[in-house]
């Protein structure tokens, strides 16, 4: 048994931000009370060790959930694994991350989904989600046994990384989902108008002489899903959300009633393309860094629910295939083991989001709208939780992280609040940043 005397629990399922005393048995959250004797834990325990934490000045609440994840597994096991993701993903503080469908082969069949979802078990850290394609092989010309791959364990469809180019097939795939009650998840953009642009077209592509990707090359297909989610009824949720025209549509489409949420990343929230240098590759990502006026609409978006959750997009890579030229690197960040401290840092520490808003945009949300476990500490429910330190500071260092992937843009620097203590189903699986 856990007992958590004097912590701050967030929990917005039972919008809940107070001190309070937790007890953990058995796998579950057992009581959430205002103030707990020492006689009645030991009445609880009924004879089973219990472990005190003293939890003052440090936050518990329900285990982050990360919609975007990139595991590379399989056929990419070279820059990351299930095993090595999954263990990065609860250093992290998440306790549930769902995988993308773009690894080689592609995750278009129900055998395929049931390897990702057993080797997630096999791992025995994070639950992972597999998330299947929407078209066979991710060419957007067929869609795959969607009925099938839902019995398989999928918990939505992407072919995210290859946009569905083609306007009937993803209303074909919107009406065909509601079968199986999963959203499609949309990755926005329009191949013709982003070309072989390697970041956002603006004043800070012209300067370095770089080929730009145009803002509407996303917001010209959030428009033309949201209709046809619209249209068809159909659940979507809109990936890695970077332009201000798309969280205007993402607002217009809410107030009609259209059934669609939509993510953003942490670096759309704390970096803009200024920040961007030709000599190094970090920051190359896909969707791209955006002006500072995007980065403004995003947060203001997540603060008013017009985006839902925060995703990391963890994209891990080789520090080979990074170190290229700007040109030739591919796009993406790792991030599982940095995003929530990051988001802390930049982002909650100078008053811009809430900490109860990102709790709740990062695990709440998630777990209802892709129907998961989690995202709640009612008594009741299955202990995936994080204790939170917000004092404690760590140099992020290559030895020091257990992802097989280095393209973070906080290598070698210091960032302070951190998850300390991370446990799923009841079961401690991060303890002092140490992955047991």
């Amino acid at each position: 048994m856990w007992w958590l005397k004097n912590i701050q629990v967030i929990d917005p399922s039972q919008k809940l931000s107070s001190p309070q005393d937790v007890l953990v048995q058995g796998g579950q959250v057992l009581e959430i009370s205002t103030s707990m004797t020492e006689e009645e834990v030991l009445a609880e325990a009924q004879g089973e060790p219990v472990e005190t934490i003293n939890g003052t000045g440090k936050f518990l609440f329900p285990g982050l959930i990360d919609v975007h994840t990139h595991l590379r597994e399989p056929g990419q096991e070279d820059k990351e694994d299930i095993l090595s993701g999954s263990r990065a993903a609860v250093r992290g503080g998440f306790t549930a991350i769902m995988a993308m469908a773009n690894t080689l082969p592609v995750i278009d069949n129900r055998a395929l989904v049931e390897f990702v979802r057993r080797q997630g078990e096999r791992a025995g850290y994070a639950q992972v989600y597999p998330i299947g394609t929407v078209t066979k092989g991710m060419q957007g010309l067929e869609l795959v046994e969607m009925a099938d791959m839902k019995e398989g364990g999928v918990a939505a469809f992407s072919d995210d990384g290859k946009n569905i180019q083609n306007a009937e097939m993803m209303r074909l795939a919107l009406e065909y989902a509601k079968l199986t009650g999963l959203p499609i998840i949309s990755h926005c953009e329009d191949k013709e108008l982003a070309g072989e642009g390697l970041m956002r077209r603006g004043v800070a592509s012209t300067r370095m002489g770089l080929r730009g990707i145009p803002a509407i090359a996303e917001s010209v297909i959030v428009a033309r899903d949201l209709l046809l989610a619209e249209e068809t009824g159909g659940k979507l949720h809109l990936a890695h959300i970077s332009t201000t025209e798309s969280v205007e549509l993402i607002r217009r489409a809410k107030a009609k009633g259209v059934d669609v949420t939509a993510e953003v990343n942490p670096h759309h929230l704390i970096f803009c393309d200024q920040d961007i240098t030709i000599t190094d590759t970090v920051l190359k990502v896909n969707p791209p860094l955006g002006s500072a006026a995007d980065r403004e609409a995003l947060i203001e978006g997540l603060r008013d629910g017009t985006i839902d959750m925060i995703a990391t997009d963890h994209a891990p890579h080789t520090q080979a295939e990074k170190a290229r030229p700007f040109a030739e690197a591919p796009f993406g960040i790792a991030s599982l083991e940095t995003a929530l401290s990051a988001v802390w840092q930049h982002l909650v520490l100078p008053g811009r989001l809430s900490f109860e808003r990102v709790i709740e945009a990062w695990s709440y949300t998630p777990a209802k709208r892709f129907n998961l476990r989690g995202g709640s500490l009612k008594p009741g429910t299955s202990a995936d939780m994080v204790l939170f330190d917000p004092d404690f500071a760590e140099m992020i260092e290559p030895a020091t992280l257990v992802s097989k992937a280095r393209n973070t843009p906080f290598l070698g620097k210091t960032l302070q609040g951190l998850p300390v203590m991370v446990w799923v189903e009841g079961r401690l699986v991060q303890r002092d940043r140490t992955v047991l």
